[in-house]
């Protein structure tokens, strides 16, 4: 694994800023094409310093990340969390400020302010306002809607920002502490978006927090689509009206036939029909129905056609609950299918010096990380040939998106440090103390 890391270096000068020979008030300029082994890597005194205060203040960052996962942030209504966490990155010395899609964004300067590193996690979770996320402790782990997707990544955030300010780092780049919004399904990765467009000339590379785990790291971004079907019809009573063409029939026909669409192993591509919603009584012939169907692939090709697929479906749905109704005189079905989320995909070079960065990190805490592919906040930059990546904050966690997720802090040390290098991988140490 160190020569691994010895190999992805030699084209990344700006870790080299970490190395303990240089002289206390100097930075190693990005162009200087210098190695470094790992065993060498973050022996700088402060980053030393910064790495070691994790692990006494552990039990303060559980406690922020139970605080923190117990204020509701629905989507499009992440703004108490938001405000909870701008509290807290301003007591760290940071610049804070609430952009107009609603970031929490905390920045850090830099020597060299043209450029800029963004780290975030995304503030939303899936779960509707009056969800309860109380956390409950149980032994060595915490229980709660959200905990570990995104409370770790939200709180291993904070902490990194303030090992930064406790050890007075100052980086070459401007970092940029975010907790974004709107990463959660239909939130469509709208915080993200908006990131992307504030800082796309002078962005160098994004670190993405979400949930929890240092065992891979996503650097290539699934495409999705996210699609619902709403088919419409007159409504009546279910004795006196029967036999008149029914909005839920003709969304369950259209719906079988899209379940018998072929999808094919290569490029991997899935379908899911997550919501169904019509109808206001057990007694009523509904006047609508809707259908949320998520899809996903490698292939952007293979994302238009089950596109296409649904409409095609949805329409033949239509058409053959017409054709079997006794009655048409009361007014025919209408049917169209909208596009509720889209997100890009992209794929992080092999030879990127944010990989670089990564991967000595992963060796300097003796780590072994695999290449993934999944939808996160990443999408978006990857998309547009930036720097990015996304990886798990340290810890484990399991039943994600659902009403039992969990959290287990045990290992999260690493998780932060692995997370804390890499950052100052692409941002480099102006190294200069007092400041």
């Amino acid at each position: 694994m160190r020569k691994r890391a010895l190999q992805l270096f030699v084209n990344c000068a700006v870790v080299s800023v970490i190395l303990p020979s240089m002289p206390a008030r100097s930075a190693i300029p990005f162009s200087s094409g210098r190695a470094v082994h790992s065993a060498q890597f973050a022996q700088n005194p402060q980053t030393q310093a910064a790495l070691a205060w994790f692990k006494s203040h552990l039990a303060w960052i559980n406690d922020e990340q139970a605080r923190l996962t117990e204020i509701p942030a629905p989507p499009f209504a992440e703004g108490q969390r938001a405000q909870a966490v701008k509290v807290l990155l301003a007591a760290f010395g940071l610049e804070v400020h609430l952009d107009k899609a609603g970031n929490v964004i905390g920045e850090l300067r830099g020597t060299n302010e043209r450029e800029v590193v963004l780290i975030a996690a995304h503030l939303d979770t899936v779960f509707p306002a009056g969800t309860d996320v109380r956390v409950r402790r149980e032994k060595d782990r915490m229980y709660a809607p959200g905990i570990s997707d995104n409370g770790t990544g939200l709180v291993s955030l904070v902490a990194i920002a303030r090992a930064l300010h406790e050890a007075r780092i100052k980086p070459q780049r401007t970092i940029l502490f975010v907790a974004d919004v709107g990463e959660e399904g239909e939130g469509n990765l709208r915080g993200m978006r908006a990131l992307v467009e504030t800082y796309r000339d002078r962005l160098k590379a994004v670190v993405v927090l979400d949930g929890s785990g240092t065992d891979h790291v996503t650097t290539k971004a699934l495409a999705s689509r996210r699609m619902e079907a709403v088919i419409t019809g007159p409504g009546g009573h279910s004795w006196s009206d029967f036999g008149i063409p029914n909005p839920i029939n003709a969304l369950v026909r259209g719906s079988v036939r899209f379940l018998n669409t072929r999808v094919p192993a290569t490029p991997r591509t899935t379908f899911n029909l997550g919501q169904v919603e019509g109808g206001t009584s057990v007694n009523s012939i509904p006047h609508e129905a809707r259908l949320k169907v998520d899809v996903r692939s490698e292939s952007e090709d293979e994302l238009l056609r089950l596109e296409n697929a649904l409409r095609e479906c949805m329409a033949a749905g239509v058409r053959d609950e017409m054709e079997s109704a006794r009655d048409r005189s009361k007014g025919k079905l209408e049917w169209k299918v909208e596009i509720l989320g889209s997100r890009p995909g992209g794929e992080l070079a092999g030879d990127s010096p944010l990989l670089a960065a990564l991967r000595a990190a992963d060796d300097y805490v003796s780590n072994a990380s695999r290449i993934e592919r999944a939808s996160t906040d990443a999408n978006i930059p990857l998309s547009l040939g930036i720097d990015a990546i996304a990886i798990g904050a340290g810890g484990n966690g399991g039943g994600a998106h659902s009403l039992q997720e969990w959290y287990e802090p045990a290992g999260r040390e690493l998780g932060l440090q692995r997370a804390l290098l890499t950052t100052l991988g692409v941002s480099g140490i102006a190294n200069e103390k007092g400041k």
